[in-house]
């Protein structure tokens, strides 16, 4: 018989707590930061902003593919196995990439990146920790969890600068496939059997495939999936272009990745605050508010003449706001279907996060490869993002209830 659910925070939950936000905060500090290749390898190898941005645009489709799957493998036979294959998968993508042909930038910093993101990002990593932790610290936990996670950027991001600079950009992505590698020692922390403790404590155990079936007939779920496409679309694409739109624009490297430092200080703020208003106000008027205030930072920034200073700001909102959504997402699949089958129902949302991904990442090349300018891609930005909100705001006050799985 498996053991049960912890109920408070007991060591099995705080180790495990460890080791899911620190491989959260390596995977997403290696995958943001690879926007800072763009122009170097543009610069050196002949490919152009276009090729870079669906390289990029070809990474969060194979993530958003691949999450349901490493969610439904992780529901069932634990984090470790997961992590440990995305750790090889991640070398051998950054191998790739480094070999500075489009060929390898595909397969390499899109597919391979993609699947193993999918395998180390919130999907799995917040199922883990939400089967562990009892219902009364769960919430506490994934907020703690996301927003350690979002450190990473702060970390990565200006050390990958700093290699680029004093060595190669070749050089740089090397030292990123050292760091992927030491996410398949970390895994070695967690609890071992924790993906068995769904099925105790009057907790359903994992069916992905009856769970997709009445997720999909519910109307939170699906109204919220919908809107999650414009996070995607919005966050990806300033992940990817934000340093080329800021080099153009006259500002030096550095700036760009400072930015990106910021947005990764100020999100692990955002993200317990969204926990600690998710609380108080239900997670679906703090997910449309999130997409509202989102919104009005970007148009704040297309306005505004581009500087150091209104840089710095518009990073600094973006981060407090950048994976504020975890927490709400997160408590609204736990409050409708419990823990068990979380990892495939977060990936079926995610997927749709994802399909926006791909088109902020690839439209955002194409309007600068045709146009000379990204004036179209920050205009997207804000109609997508609004129609979000104002969906998002469509399911205030539904009363959520567990499923009978």
């Amino acid at each position: 018989m498996s053991k049960p659910i912890a109920r408070s925070w007991t060591p099995a939950v705080l180790i495990s707590l460890v080791a899911a936000g620190l491989i959260l905060s390596l995977s997403m500090g290696l995958r943001q930061s690879l926007g800072l290749f763009m122009e170097p390898m543009v610069r050196t190898t002949g490919i152009t902003v276009a090729t870079f941005g669906f390289a990029m645009a070809v990474q969060n489709l194979a993530w958003g593919i691949g999450q349901p799957f490493m969610g439904a493998v992780c529901d069932r036979f634990g984090g470790r196995l997961v992590v440990a294959a995305a750790a090889v998968l991640y070398c051998a993508g950054l191998y790739m990439t480094a070999s500075g042909g489009t060929v390898g930038l595909y397969l390499g910093g899109g597919l391979l990146i993609g699947l193993a993101v999918a395998a180390t990002s919130h999907g799995v990593l917040v199922g883990i920790i939400s089967r562990l932790a009892a219902p009364a610290i769960r919430a506490t936990a994934i907020s703690i969890l996301a927003a350690f996670g979002s450190l990473g950027t702060f970390v990565v991001a200006p050390v990958t600068q700093a290699m680029i600079d004093r060595w190669t950009w070749q050089i740089a992505l090397g030292g990123l496939a050292l760091l992927a590698a030491s996410m398949a020692a970390i895994a070695l922390l967690f609890r071992h059997g924790e993906a068995q403790t769904a099925g105790t404590a009057g907790a359903a155990r994992p069916d992905a495939r009856r769970a997709i079936t009445e997720a999909l007939a519910n109307r939170s779920f699906v109204i919220t999936t919908l809107a999650f496409f414009a996070c995607g679309f919005q966050l990806i694409f300033i992940a990817t272009h934000l340093p080329n739109y800021i080099a153009i624009c006259g500002l030096p490297p550095s700036v760009g990745a400072s930015a990106l430092a910021l947005i990764g200080l100020c999100n692990a703020v955002g993200t317990l605050v969204a926990g600690y208003l998710c609380q108080r106000w239900g997670n679906g008027p703090v997910l449309a508010l999130i997409y509202m205030l989102r919104t009005l930072s970007i148009a704040a920034f297309f306005v505004f003449p581009v500087s150091v200073e209104t840089t710095l700001l518009f990073a600094a909102a973006m981060g407090f706001l950048w994976l504020s959504v975890v927490p709400p997402v997160s408590g609204l699949i736990n409050g409708l279907f419990g823990p068990a089958n979380f990892g495939a129902l977060f990936g079926v949302m995610f997927l749709s996060h994802q399909l926006g991904a791909f088109l902020g990442a690839w439209l955002g090349g194409l309007s600068y490869q045709f146009s000379g300018s990204y004036s179209a891609g920050w205009l997207s930005l804000i109609v997508v993002g609004t129609a979000a909100a104002l969906l998002q705001f469509t399911v205030r006050g539904e009363s959520f209830r567990p499923m009978n799985i």
